[in-house]
């Protein structure tokens, strides 16, 4: 099963932080100056099988670690298919598809043929969906102002009769990383970072966003050299 009607469990530092609730998320948010709402960016030296030319969005991090879902590595899984799966009857949004909005890179989609993402090595089977809108469910966090994930079963049953948010991604598994252990990769030259923008998330096609992400902090990343470090 790829989503439970539960808590996300698995590995920390997500479990662990993704059992605080909306309120102390939100806080985490203002009150220091972590990378919550961020998004990481390979730098072209890393080769890293997971994340070689990735981006991820930085969902939580706090002083015990980090969490993140990784947004352009579409997989051939689609959201019809894990409907499938969880048993939830994938016909209500056909019937519904006149309710549900979709953005320029999903409006020639529905739920039927939008491809699923693997977001990280951590939790693979886990299913999270990445949304905007205030709507909340069972089980979602805020990652910053008009963007959430939710890990619950619910919020694909509301995504099949059409009450879904109206613009989402689907992502199987996560990205996790220890207290400290991202700063460090950040002055090793691993990553760069920048805001998370919602034409990036929504709009940007798959192929596009690892340097779409760098365009925005005025970076090509394909004149870069392969090499990352220090000496």
């Amino acid at each position: 099963m790829l989503m439970q009607d539960q808590n996300i469990t698995g590995q920390d530092p997500s479990q662990k932080n993704l059992k605080d609730n909306n309120t102390a998320t939100s806080k985490v948010a203002v009150n220091n100056s972590y990378l919550q709402s961020q998004l990481l960016i390979a730098m072209p030296g890393l080769d890293d099988p997971y994340f070689k030319q990735s981006v991820t969005l930085i969902c939580q991090h706090n002083e015990d670690g980090c969490f993140g879902l990784t947004i352009n590595n579409p997989i051939q899984i689609t959201v019809d298919e894990v409907l499938k799966q969880l048993e939830i009857d994938s016909e209500h949004s056909i019937a519904n598809s006149a309710k549900t909005k979709y953005t320029q890179l999903n409006k020639s989609a529905s739920p039927k043929s939008m491809s699923a993402l693997r977001g990280g090595p951590v939790q693979t089977e886990q299913g999270f969906i990445i949304h905007d809108g205030d709507k909340k469910w069972e089980n979602t966090i805020a990652v910053c102002e008009g963007i959430s994930v939710t890990a619950s079963k619910d919020v694909l049953i509301d995504i099949a009769i059409g009450n879904g948010p109206e613009n989402y991604l689907l992502v199987l598994g996560c990205a996790s990383w220890e207290a400290g252990q991202v700063e460090d990769e950040i002055i090793n030259n691993s990553w760069l970072n920048c805001p998370v923008d919602k034409k990036i998330l929504f709009e940007t096609p798959y192929e596009d966003r690892w340097q779409a992400s760098a365009d925005s902090l005025g970076i090509n990343l394909f004149a870069m050299s392969g090499i990352s470090g220090h000496d």
